[in-house]
């Protein structure tokens, strides 16, 4: 199939394919829009079941990341990078420098960063080939660095903002929240729902990494194949995408839906389950924010944490006033938001 065929194409300016035989190196580097700015979005590395995969996933991370950034309100387009992980290659110094190389030669047109299976101590070897690169270690108080603790702090504020709407309570105390995914993001998020009085129940692919943390904050461990179906008051996807379908969404004992996972709907339609099942989802791309805030800060220069976190403080009157929006047009909230992020990207 062509990827002018994919349903997740959607218009993008440009695809980029790269193979390097030398480091091992195969890449997609997807570029949905520079309306707004270069295109900013992280690289994701990950082992896919094809080739295809890979496509739909940069195509539909890509996208996310144009939609993102334009209701964050930054200067910037969206993009996104996939590295494909194979056994027979596994991450390198010469790996990554073959990467930003490959950045590197879209003279600036992608700007990119660290995402899934990717550190920042990753980035700062990417940055040997490329400026275009941000989310690199930096000293205390400065923008930039690992943007997932600045993610985890945009969703804590968005999740209060939907807690606020649905259960008309102010701040976590006893409400309960479930957790999938405790990775970088999904790890702060906890912590900062524990501190503010939420009950958790929590899980992740790393049984040891959820007993651990379930340890320290008190929290419930669930199985990974149960975590979506817990009956809780919100439901916080911090895993990886598609995982509200129309398999799951039937079965979902939840009031809210927020969480930190990049393309959480497997299809559009899927917001309108949500929607009839009387279930308030909170756009991710909307509640997800903080991180690319934090290192589009670092990378144009534009001011320091105390700064960063202002900006993210945004994001809870964004997600009020994206549900206010959606209540009042009687139309699913996915539906609004991504009305919103076309009209700013000037595909209205």
């Amino acid at each position: 199939m062509s990827v002018f065929d994919l349903a997740s194409f959607d218009d993008h300016e440009a695809v980029h394919v790269f193979d390097d035989v030398r480091s091992g190196l195969r890449a997609i580097i997807a570029v949905h829009s520079t309306h707004l700015g270069p295109a900013a979005g992280g690289c994701r590395y990950w082992q896919y079941a094809d080739s295809e995969a890979a496509m739909v996933d940069a195509l539909r991370l890509s996208r996310g990341m144009s939609y993102k950034n334009a209701l964050a309100e930054l200067p910037v387009g969206g993009g996104k990078a996939v590295i494909l992980k194979r056994a027979t290659y596994p991450k390198s110094d010469a790996l990554l420098e073959a990467f930003g190389t490959m950045v590197d030669s879209l003279g600036g047109r992608y700007v990119t960063a660290e995402d899934v299976g990717i550190t920042d101590a990753d980035m700062s070897v990417v940055s040997r080939k490329t400026h275009f690169v941000s989310g690199l270690p930096v000293e205390e108080d400065a923008a930039g660095g690992n943007p997932g603790p600045f993610t985890a702090e945009g969703v804590f504020l968005g999740m209060r903002a939907a807690v606020r709407r649905r259960l008309g309570r102010e701040g976590f105390k006893g409400v309960h929240v479930a957790i999938q995914g405790l990775g970088s993001v999904g790890k702060v998020l906890a912590e900062h729902l524990a501190a503010d009085g939420a009950k958790l129940t929590v899980a992740d692919i790393d049984e040891r990494r959820a007993a651990k943390l379930a340890g320290e904050l008190r929290a419930t461990v669930a199985s990974t194949e149960d975590i979506l179906f817990t009956e809780a008051d919100v439901l916080a996807p911090c895993a990886l995408g598609a995982v509200l379908n129309e398999e799951t969404i039937p079965k979902l004992n939840v009031e809210i839906v927020a969480g930190a996972a990049n393309n959480q709907l497997r299809t559009p339609d899927d917001g309108q389950r949500l929607y009839d099942r009387g279930i308030l989802y909170a756009p991710d791309y909307v509640v997800n924010a903080g991180g690319i805030i934090n290192v589009m800060a670092e990378y144009l220069g534009d001011g320091d944490v105390d700064a960063v976190r202002k900006r993210i403080a945004k994001i809870e009157g964004r997600v009020e006033n994206l549900l206010a929006r959606a209540e009042a047009e009687g139309t699913p909230t996915n539906f609004v938001a991504d009305q919103m992020a076309r009209e700013a990207i000037g595909r209205g």
